[in-house]
């Protein structure tokens, strides 16, 4: 997504340390997420704690081009290269936007999705047609995402919560001016609200990478060539048009 690493360690050393007891295994692959993120990662399936989506899909056919099975490891998003970092997860798989930031402490594989972010209001707010008009405004995000680091250079008055839901319930409840979010996120959001609307601004481009740790060439030559491969023989598309309706 998007997110950043700020107050990563503070926020995410509980995670880490549940994650303690986890174990690997050479025939597991263990990938991080925060499934808060539709379509990329959330939980539904008939049981209702079944972890799915566009992400979740890529990692599985990642894992499955390399011998082994895959594990889920549902965790708050700051606390995901924690995680990584500690050799807790293999990789990450959640919507994660490359960042010189981050790439300074991950490596990432070729960019698999082009993303932007969106502007979510209230149906009868018409106050925000621009990027000048986020001045001042109370805005809500996800915490570490990108949307939580632009929101800061319009405004002083930013609340961050763990996840987007929180954020949407905020903004339909009229405690905060509008949600800043990454595109397909804010979209799955806005087709389960018809009270609220989105403004597309003029947002720069972002591109999601999974993230492996520094120097895994192996792992990532791995994942770089499942990326290529389901985007040459019509996986890649058919992922988009399952989720990305």
């Amino acid at each position: 997504m998007k997110r950043s690493v700020t107050g990563l360690v503070s926020l995410g050393l509980a995670s880490v340390l549940l994650l303690a007891g986890c174990g690997k295994s050479d025939d597991v692959l263990v990938v991080g997420t925060n499934a808060t993120f539709p379509p990329f990662e959330y939980v539904g399936g008939v049981s209702g704690d079944e972890i799915k989506g566009f992400d979740i899909d890529l990692a599985k056919q990642i894992a499955k081009d390399a011998g082994k099975t895959l594990k889920v490891e549902n965790m708050n998003f700051d606390s995901l290269i924690v995680a990584l970092n500690a050799g807790k997860i293999d990789f990450i798989a959640s919507g994660m936007t490359i960042t010189p930031e981050r790439q300074a402490s991950v490596d990432f594989s070729a960019p698999y999705y082009e993303a932007t972010q969106l502007v979510l209001v209230n149906k009868d707010n018409t106050s925000i047609n621009s990027t000048d008009d986020l001045k001042d405004k109370h805005i809500a995000v996800q915490l570490g995402s990108t949307g939580d680091i632009m929101a800061k250079t319009y405004s002083q008055n930013v609340t961050a919560f763990n996840t987007g839901f929180e954020a949407v319930m905020e903004l339909k409840n009229n405690k905060v001016d509008l949600v800043l979010f990454d595109s397909e996120p804010a979209i799955s959001f806005l087709n389960k609200n018809p009270q609220l609307k989105m403004v597309k601004l003029d947002f720069d481009a972002e591109f999601y990478g999974l993230a492996v740790p520094k120097g895994k060439t192996e792992l990532l030559n791995s994942i770089n060539t499942t990326l290529k491969s389901m985007k040459s023989n019509g996986e890649y598309d058919a992922l988009v048009t399952k989720y990305m309706k």
